[in-house]
C-alpha cells in the first residue's frame, strides 16, 4: 500500500483502532492512504469506489459524500503546504475523500461483504443514541510504562470481518497457486508435445532427403539410358546410310541423272525406282521441289506432315522408303535436330 505521509511531532496521536485494519474491515481491501500532519486520513476516491463496486465514482461522491469530506489532491496538499506525492497514481486532479467520506460510501454500498461493518456502525449509532456514548472495551493486555496509551480491543464485528477477509485472501492465494501449478503442468505437457512434433519433423525431413537422393539417382539413370538410346539411333542412322550407299554402288551408271534435275524429272525417276503409293507420292510431290530448288531438305518432319496431312510417323516412313530406294540420301542433321536429305544423283 502506498502511504505517503508527512507529520509533525505534535500531530502524532494514538488511534484506538489501527486505521489500516479499520479501512480493511470496511472496504475489504488495502486502500492507498494519505495521512496529513494533523492526523486526518484521506483516500483516493477511485480506489474506494472500485473496491465497493461503485461504477461511477463522480456520481457516488455527488450522491453520498458532502463537499467538506472530498477534495482534489492538489487542493488538499496545498492547504498543508505539502507537495503532491510522487508516483503515476497521484495526479493533481485526483479526488480524495476523508475517513468519514469513506464510511459514507461504505454505508451506501450494497455488497454483502460490507454488511458486518455496516451493522457495527449501526450498533455504534444506536448505542450513542441510547446511552450517550460508545466506548471500546479495553484490551486484556495493556502496554507497560508510565504515560503509555490505553490499548483497546477490536470490536468483534471488525475483527470477524478482518478474519473473514484474510481467510478469503488465503483461499484466493491458494487458488492462484493451484492455477499456477496447473499452468506450469500444462506448459510442460505442451513442451513435451512440441518436442515430439520436432522429432517427427526431423524424421520426416530425413525421409524427404533420402527420397530426394533416390530421385536424383533415378534421374541420373534415366539420363544415361537416354544417352544410350540416342547413340543407338545415331548408329542405326549410320547403318541405314551405309546400306543406301551399297544399293547405289550396285546400280548401273546410266541410271543416274546426268543433267541438272527438274521437279518433273526427279518425280519421273522416283516413279521408276519404286512402287509409289498414295502416301509416298504425296510426300514426294512436297519434297521434290525443295530438293531441286535448294539442293537439300532441312524441313522438320512436323512441317512436312502439316503440308501433306499425314502423321509425323507416316512421313518418316515415306522418307525412309525413298531413301531405301536411293531416291534421297541422308546428309547429317540440321541445328534443330532434323535430318538433312539431298538428291541421290550418284
Amino acid at each position: 500500500m502506498n502511504e505517503p505521509r508527512k507529520q509533525s511531532a505534535s500531530a502524532g496521536r494514538h488511534e484506538a483502532i489501527d486505521v489500516s485494519d479499520f479501512v480493511y474491515a470496511a472496504t475489504g481491501a488495502r486502500v492507498r492512504r494519505l495521512t496529513m500532519p494533523d492526523g486526518n486520513h484521506w483516500f483516493p476516491a477511485v480506489d474506494v469506489c472500485k473496491e465497493l463496486g461503485h461504477s461511477n465514482p463522480q456520481k457516488a461522491l455527488s450522491d453520498h459524500v458532502p463537499t467538506e469530506h472530498r477534495e482534489s489532491l492538489e487542493t488538499l496538499t496545498g492547504g498543508y503546504g505539502l507537495s503532491i506525492p510522487a508516483g503515476r497514481g497521484w495526479r493533481r486532479d485526483l479526488n480524495v475523500i476523508s475517513l468519514q467520506g469513506l464510511i459514507l460510501l461504505v454505508n451506501a454500498c450494497t455488497k454483502p461483504s460490507c454488511a458486518p461493518f455496516k451493522q457495527w456502525v449501526a450498533e455504534v449509532i444506536e448505542t450513542v443514541q441510547r446511552e450517550g456514548s460508545y466506548t471500546l472495551e479495553e484490551a486484556e493486555v495493556q502496554p507497560a510504562g508510565p504515560g503509555a496509551p490505553i490499548a483497546y480491543a477490536m470490536p468483534d464485528q471488525v475483527a470477524e470481518a478482518i478474519v473473514r477477509l484474510e481467510a478469503r485472501n488465503l483461499q484466493l492465494d491458494e487458488e492462484f497457486a493451484n492455477g499456477q501449478r496447473e499452468s506450469i503442468d500444462l506448459q510442460k505437457e505442451m513442451l513435451a508435445v512440441q518436442k515430439q512434433t520436432l522429432t517427427v519433423q526431423r524424421e520426416t525431413l530425413a525421409v524427404q532427403r533420402e527420397t530426394l537422393a533416390v530421385q536424383r539417382e533415378a534421374l541420373a539413370v534415366q539420363k544415361a539410358t537416354l544417352a544410350v538410346q540416342q547413340a543407338m539411333v545415331r548408329a542405326m542412322e549410320r547403318i541405314a546410310d551405309r546400306l543406301d550407299a551399297l544399293v547405289l554402288e550396285r546400280r548401273t551408271p546410266g541410271a543416274y541423272l546426268s543433267v541438272p534435275p527438274t521437279t518433273e524429272t526427279v518425280l519421273a525417276d522416283w516413279r521408276q525406282r519404286l512402287s509409289v503409293t498414295a502416301d509416298v507420292w504425296t510426300v514426294a510431290v512436297v519434297i521434290a521441289p525443295i530438293l531441286v530448288e535448294k539442293g537439300e531438305l532441312r524441313d522438320p518432319l512436323e512441317s512436312i506432315a502439316a503440308r501433306t496431312g499425314l502423321s509425323v510417323h507416316r512421313v518418316n516412313a515415306c522418307l525412309r522408303l525413298l531413301r531405301k530406294h536411293a531416291c534421297i540420301r541422308s546428309q547429317g542433321g540440321a541445328e534443330n535436330g532434323a535430318p538433312v536429305y539431298v538428291l541421290n544423283r550418284g
